[in-house]
């Protein structure tokens, strides 16, 4: 080859490599021995749906040329340390200067110490006291100094890695978990702080070959967690916090002032819209920016300041999650607005009749998460003829066309908004005392699954008919709500229907009751609902009025808190049955308490009792394939109900009644309103007015009853092993009684309440027993100046205590 070809081969070859980083490219053309420079227009990324090149990179990632060879390695995350005791690790090629991976072929193990609140649960799956996992296949994924840490603790190795292992990890992500990866790495390749995810993809030959260990500072809830996917075992066996380290921000990135929503829904359920959102850093130089949007609603343009802005959504059916990527990285504390259009199919059902089913319930907008209190401005645009319900304060109503405009207004920042819509009919009841509207709302005609069912012995299933009920239940809810738990700072409620019958929902203003909760018992038995309800069917409208204090008014902080909105609305729903039916209220209530403690301590289908897999403090994750996924319902609702129930029963005084658990829930309401609420600030509001016999330790503090009930899985076994009422020398009774406690540790304290049923039939509190682990109390006790003797003694008439009760 002449030199001259050679050395022209040379410079083109050295410009291509420059034209990379120029920003304004030039074509080179050879004629004969001239070298033409010819300018180009400059070729810009165009914003749009998955656009970012650095993105885009991330996405199509390989396996580079860098290879360690390693011996003995220990990569210590968090509670979890990577035992690489030979073998070869190579790293993915680089992106805008940063490894963000690696897979490791040899031999390895992997060894989980978490917190000790966390063993009980690894223990379910593994059956063994400590966790060791063998390995010979690895695939990290990072943003923190994993790859630092690999590279010089290695020697330099000529490769021999498996690339189909990246590639299986990234099909696990995309079609399996549905779960995009690379935006989350995005996130922290863009920043200009230090980024700080670990991912472990671990091949595991001990336990399951399907396992992922996480360490994510801006994850939800929890930062660690480790979890299985096989089809067979899935689960999350431990998630807990971060230890403390400097592992950077820990939290949510952004936090949502305002949202300005237009939304159009046509006839077939299609949806459009319009989201203007603005946002403040919560952290310093975030450019990527995650939210939560329904998959089906696909992203057509995000823009701010009215230039486009490039943004994330792959296709429906896997990772869908939707982000966006700024322009420039933003400062802590710095504003920012963006418009995003979007729209689609599946977010709103048509179930005939002119009833409609919102299956995107929480993210019908572009919303970031549930509890981050926001301010509404929403225009709906729906079919002339429907009537629609929303959270916030209706501005107006009008026809344009042929559709209905309304327009909504919520000055009130909310943890979310909703809606409801269809041919409904409408009725409201203006109350007093608090001065508060309540509507219903009925769809004129069933949905198309009842309407086949119509006729016969099961009648016209039509709902308008039946509206009274809900309207009336919801009426005094409101009522005695507020009076336990004090105003709330909106005065109108929308008790509203869908078409779906296995659930409820609140947002703020508006309530969700199934189609069935409207029928009467004798339709739910021919439907087939009423088997094993468990009294569903009478607290549902209950239970969803009372998320307007507890989820809406008075949020939880994480998954650990939920307990306190579900639970807390079940005790509300325990308030009402007790208060609202007159003389069957005894009954309905007793009877409650009775189905809330099976609930917890049955064994299910697959052989465990709720109350032995986890706390409450668990949350959702306490579902999985080993004891089930029906766990959680089974416990956080119930426990969490007999938890506020303790409590209010331990506070209750034979002069003052519940005057001291209604300061305590009122102020507890009044310091967290419009903010997330942790367990601990809970506790920290019973201790503020816990009564003198509630201080078991001594300290103030109310550590033994959230140790045993709320952080632990404690269930003691209360006996009253004898009662007798003899009369002394002045005619008095004198009341003899032994009670006895067991199943527990010895650290474990309760008040057990004892009542007397008089001769009148009255049942009064005697008094209550303070029982420390594993003991019995005997005593006798002067019943002064009572002459008839009480019909018997009853221990935990009230179901004041969560116990098995002999």
């Amino acid at each position: 080859m002449p030199l001259l070809i050679r050395s022209l081969r040379a410079v083109v070859v050295c410009l291509a490599a420059a034209l990379t980083l120029t920003a304004e490219p030039v074509f080179v053309a050879i004629l004969g021995s001239l070298l033409v420079f010819i300018p180009v227009a400059p070729q810009s990324v165009q914003p749009g749906a998955n656009s970012d090149p650095t993105y885009q990179q991330l996405r199509n990632l390989t396996l580079g040329a860098e290879a360690v060879s390693v011996n003995n390695l220990e990569l210590k995350r968090e509670a979890g340390t990577f035992h690489l005791h030979s073998g070869t690790v190579c790293f993915v090629a680089p992106v805008q200067g940063k490894v963000t991976g690696a897979v490791f072929v040899g031999e390895g193990n992997f060894i989980l110490d978490p917190p000790q609140s966390e063993k009980s649960m690894l223990k379910l799956f593994t059956k063994e006291n400590e966790f060791s996992e063998k390995f010979e296949r690895l695939v990290l994924r990072f943003t923190d100094s994993t790859y630092d840490d690999l590279k010089k603790g290695g020697s330099v190795a000529a490769g021999g890695c498996d690339a189909g292992l990246l590639k299986d990890s990234q099909h696990t992500m995309r079609h399996r978990l549905k779960e995009n990866l690379e935006a989350r790495l995005l996130e922290d390749v863009l920043t200009t702080e230090p980024g700080s995810l670990f991912v472990a993809f671990i091949h595991g030959k001990r336990y399951n070959d399907k396992e992922i260990y996480t360490i994510d500072p801006r994850g939800g809830g929890d930062q660690v967690d480790f979890k299985s996917y096989d089809e067979n075992k899935t689960g999350i066996w431990a998630s807990f916090p971060l230890s403390g380290r400097n592992m950077g921000p820990v939290g949510k990135t952004i936090h949502i002032e305002h949202q300005q929503l237009d939304t159009t829904i046509e006839k077939n359920g299609n949806l459009t819209g319009k989201a203007t959102t603005t946002f403040v850093s919560r952290i310093a130089g975030i450019r990527v920016v995650p939210f939560d949007l329904f998959r089906t609603l696909r992203v057509q343009s995000v823009t701010a300041d009215g230039q486009p802005l490039a943004f994330i959504q792959e296709d429906k059916n896997d990772d869908a999650d939707f982000a966006v990527v700024l322009p420039k990285p933003l400062r802590a504390g710095e504003k920012c607005t963006i418009t995003t259009t979007y729209g689609g199919k599946e977010a709103v059902l048509n179930e005939g009749g002119g009833n409609y089913y919102p299956v995107a319930r929480e993210n019908w907008y572009p919303n970031s998460f549930f509890g981050d209190y926001v301010s509404y401005d929403m225009t709906f645009r729906i079919p002339k003829g429907l009537k629609i319900a929303a959270t916030g304060e209706l501005v107006s109503d009008n026809t344009d066309g042929g559709q209905n405009v309304t327009v909504w207004k919520s000055d009130i920042p909310q943890a979310v908004a909703g809606f409801q819509f269809g041919k409904m009919k409408e009725e409201e009841v203006k109350l007093t005392s608090p001065a508060f509207v309540v509507a219903a709302y009925a769809n004129e005609d069933p949905p198309e699954w009842a309407a086949h069912m119509q006729g016969g012995t099961m009648g016209n299933l039509s709902t308008v008919s039946m509206m009274k009920g809900p309207l009336s239940e919801a009426q005094f809810a409101i009522g005695l709500y507020t009076n336990y738990f004090g105003p709330l700072p909106f005065k109108r409620l929308a008790m509203t229907q869908q078409s779906v019958c296995n659930y409820g929902q609140s947002w703020p203003e508006l309530v969700w009751l199934p189609t069935c909760a409207f029928y009467d018992s004798t339709v739910r038995h021919q439907l087939g609902l009423d088997g094993g309800d468990r009294g569903y069917w009478k607290v549902v409208a209950p239970h969803e009025v009372a998320h307007q204090w507890w989820g809406q008014l008075v949020g939880f902080n994480s998954y650990r808190d939920q307990w306190m909105s579900e639970g807390f609305a079940d005790f509300s729903a325990s308030l009402f049955l007790q208060n609202a039916y007159g003389k069957r209220s005894q009954k309905e209530f007793h009877d409650f308490w009775e189905d809330e403690r099976k609930s917890i301590i049955e064994k299910n289908a697959m052989g465990y009792r709720a109350i032995d897999v986890g706390p409450v403090t668990m949350g959702y994750r306490l579902n999985n394939s080993k004891a089930g996924f029906n766990i959680a319902r089974d416990l956080i609702y119930p426990k969490g109900a007999y938890i506020l129930h303790m409590v209010r029963m331990m506070m209750w005084d034979r002069q003052t009644g519940d005057q001291r658990f209604k300061e305590t829930m009122q102020d507890f309401v009044k310091t967290y309103t419009g903010k997330a609420a942790t367990t601990e600030e809970f506790k920290a509001m019973i201790e503020k007015h816990m009564s003198r016999e509630m201080d078991m330790a001594g300290d103030q503090k109310m550590d033994w009853f959230f140790d045993e009930y709320v952080y632990g899985t404690a269930l003691p076994l209360e006996k009253l092993d004898y009662a007798t009422f003899e009369t002394d020398a002045s005619g008095d009774v004198v009341f003899a009684f032994k009670i006895t406690q067991s199943g527990v540790s010895d650290n474990f304290r309760m008040l057990v309440p004892i009542y007397l049923e008089l001769a009148n039939g009255n049942t009064v509190l005697l008094g209550r027993a303070k029982l420390n682990g594993n003991t019995s109390v005997e005593r006798k006790v002067p019943l002064k100046g009572v002459k008839e003797k009480p019909r018997r003694a009853l221990m935990n008439y009230y179901d004041d205590v969560l116990a098995s009760v002999n």
